[in-house]
Order: C-alpha cells, then structure tokens, then sequence
C-alpha cells in the first residue's frame, strides 16, 4: 500500500527532517512520489513515477528550505494501475465553481460500481483519480442544483456521504484538499497517525519521530481550516480489515490472469 504525509498549520512551519524521514519509507513504496505545495490559494504539483530516494530531483529539493503551511506528499507502492506520471499521486481536479481539489489516497477500492464510469474521463488508471472525478461530478451537480450555491457545510456534508458511500469493503485513507480545507479519513486501524501542536497538525501513516505521535480516530472524517479542527463527523460502521486473498484477486484481475 502506499503512505501519506499532510500538513494543516496557521504558519509556514518547516518540515525537511520530517519528508526525509517519510520518503526513506520508499525502499518499500517504488513506484512514484508526490508533492503538492498548497498555500496562499495556489496550488504546485511536483511528482515522478520512480522510487523516490533514487531521484536526483528530490534529493535537490529536500536540501533546500522546506516551509509550508499546507501541505500534502505520497509514496505509491502500486496495486492498480501501471507505474506512469498520470498513475502519480497527487491528484488534482477542478470544479465547476472554480475550486481546484487535490487528492492523496493509501488504499484500495474492490468494489464500487459508483466509480466505474470515470474509467473513460480519467488521464491514467488509477483508482484513486476516479474517486477524485467522483468527489467532483458529485460536487459539480450539488453546485448547478443548488443554483451556483454551495458552502462549506454543504460540501463538508457531501464528502461525509461519499465517504460512506465508496467504504464499504473497500480500503479508504484519504487527504483532500479544497482550496480553503483540509479533509483527513482513514478506515484502518494503524495506518494514519497525527502530530499536534498549537496551530498545526501533521498527519504520516506511521509516527516519523520516537514521541508526540496519535493514531486518527478510525472511520470518521475530520476538517481542519489553518490547523484548526472545524468538523469531526459522524463515525460509520466500515473499518478495512486486510485481507491477502482478496488482494491477490485485485492482482490477478489487473493482469488479466
């Protein structure tokens, strides 16, 4: 599976120690790295499809001063979808009212028929893209019936119902960023844990540091504006239990074997 990294602060607060640390994870997850750099209503994808302590790229990146106060990274151990720059996380799409979303997911979805028709609209292959193209076809269609009307409690509300919608049997760890807030859901236990101080939270799938570590509540989604928790919703029944077999079937049927 792969491994994420987010950042929610109030103040640019400098993270190089921590990347380093989370893209030495990449000896395991080979298949592409991701950085997107979201503050100040602008947004700054950089990414390659290639294990990223063997890109020169990065390595040049890190050695410079990281400061951010949002933020998102990825490290892709590939389960659908080929290793390629449109296969690369993050994802990002625009919306009808003009907001850009930017995606980051550790999982799997088996099963979901609600995004089988975004195979044909997406760049690449992933099943991560489509759940963004969902998000957003859902967000666009809120956006026109509500006639160009759309705050943030109704979108908090729609992303709760999606989540529920697409977890069901399906692995669900995501970051997701709308331009304004920071959208943070795991449904398995021991895969996202957060770092919290006055004015900023950090969010890796395993703690980066020895101390000041907390799993995320499981099966909830959390907002956060600047580093400040605005909305912890309602938490759902459908926790992710690995299961081997059921993962050797997601190979096979993407082999076509």
């Amino acid at each position: 599976m792969c491994e994420l990294f987010g950042v929610t602060a109030n103040r640019k607060i400098r993270i190089n120690s921590l990347l380093k640390k989370f893209f030495e994870h990449s000896v395991e997850h080979r298949n592409g790295w991701g950085l997107a750099f979201l503050d100040d209503h602008a947004l700054s994808i950089e990414k390659e499809p290639i294990r990223a302590i063997d890109s020169l790229y990065l390595k040049s990146r890190l050695t410079g001063k990281i400061d951010t106060a949002r933020f998102m990274a990825h490290i892709r151990r590939a389960t659908v979808g080929d290793v390629n720059f449109d296969n690369t996380h993050p994802f990002t799409k625009r919306d009808e009212a003009g907001r850009t979303w930017v995606l980051v997911h550790n999982g799997t979805i088996f099963d979901s028929p609600l995004l089988d028709s975004y195979h044909q609209y997406q760049n690449g292959s992933t099943d991560s893209e489509r759940i963004l193209l969902y998000i957003v076809d859902q967000m666009n269609k809120h956006y026109i019936r509500e006639l160009n009307s759309f705050d943030v409690n109704e979108r908090i509300k729609l992303i709760e119902k999606i989540i529920e919608r697409l977890a069901p049997e399906n692995k669900l760890n995501i970051m997701l960023y709308d331009g304004d807030y920071f959208y943070v859901h795991k449904n398995e236990a021991g895969t996202l844990y957060k770092s919290e101080k006055p004015g900023s939270v950090i969010f890796s799938t395993h703690p980066l540091t020895p101390d000041g570590w907390e799993e995320v509540p499981q099966n909830t989604l959390f907002v956060y504006k600047d580093g400040e928790l605005i909305h912890a919703g309602r938490q759902h029944s459908y926790s992710y239990v690995h299961d081997e077999d059921k993962m050797k079937l997601v190979f096979l049927s993407y082999a076509g074997l």
